[in-house]
């Protein structure tokens, strides 16, 4: 998929969180050239049911389905990957040991230990052989976690070391917060600590991510080696775009 191929050739991804249940909805972001799309369990109203929907939606559209679950939870993931989602993302990472919990839930044996059936659509509902889709899973599946408070901070040195992470994710409103200037994302503390952790985890040839809000925001952080960037949320670009339109209306009837 675009996503994995862009981030192994060391080139910038870009993709929205998505709060929407409607696959429609995912299949504008692929038509309209994003890379990925984060289907939203932790924030978002939508049910693992209406993931594998978005899921497949994605898949029609060369779009990389990521997942983010509501916690580092063996059977959340299982699920999220089951249904075909290329990869999880893992809120609240704080030490060496969750971290690993996460590889453990999103791997197959020897790497990990994630559950095994093969009658669930990512395994083409066992149309797939065994070994081949133990392997591919293991392979192409994205493990991505948050990196979001000042105990995740102090620990990033050993969740670096930790093998099976494909990308670290810094997430700015958390970690805003926990820095005691809560929803001030690019006050400088929160800028330093940032900046800090993408450059230990360049050291260690780990992928960084994280979430911008603006073009220019984009073009920052990628300068700086951040090549997987979410950008902005699905209903938050959806309102963008309705009052963009709202105002130009607005203009030719005030005219």
């Amino acid at each position: 998929m675009k996503l994995i191929s862009k981030l192994r050739q060391n080139k910038v991804a870009v993709g929205p969180f998505c709060k929407s249940s409607d696959p429609a909805i995912i299949e504008c972001i692929g038509l309209a050239g994003f890379d990925f799309a984060i289907i939203d369990l932790e924030h978002g109203p939508g049910t693992i049911e209406h993931a594998q929907h978005l899921v497949r939606a994605a898949m029609l559209h060369d779009l990389t389905p990521i997942i983010r679950v509501s916690e580092n939870n063996e059977t959340q993931i299982s699920k999220a990957l089951d249904i075909g989602a290329l990869g999880v993302q893992i809120p609240q990472i704080n030490s060496k040991i969750q971290a690993e919990k996460a590889v453990q839930a999103a791997k197959f044996a020897p790497v990990g230990s994630r559950g095994v059936c093969r009658y669930v659509r990512a395994a083409g509902y066992s149309s797939k052989e065994k070994n081949r889709y133990f392997q591919e899973s293991n392979r192409n599946t994205l493990v991505i976690v948050h990196i979001e408070g000042k105990e995740g901070m102090r620990h990033i040195d050993e969740i670096l070391d930790v093998e099976g992470i494909d990308v670290i994710f810094l997430g700015p409103y958390d970690l805003s917060q926990s820095l005691g200037v809560p929803g001030e994302v690019t006050h400088p503390i929160v800028i330093s600590a940032m900046k800090d952790m993408v450059e230990k985890s360049k050291l260690k040839n780990k992928i960084v991510g994280t979430f911008v809000e603006s073009p220019e925001d984009v073009r920052v952080w990628a300068e700086l080696g951040v090549l997987y960037l979410s950008y902005k949320v699905d209903v938050g670009i959806f309102y963008d775009a309705c009052q963009n339109t709202s105002k130009q209306i607005n203009k030719v009837i005030d005219a």
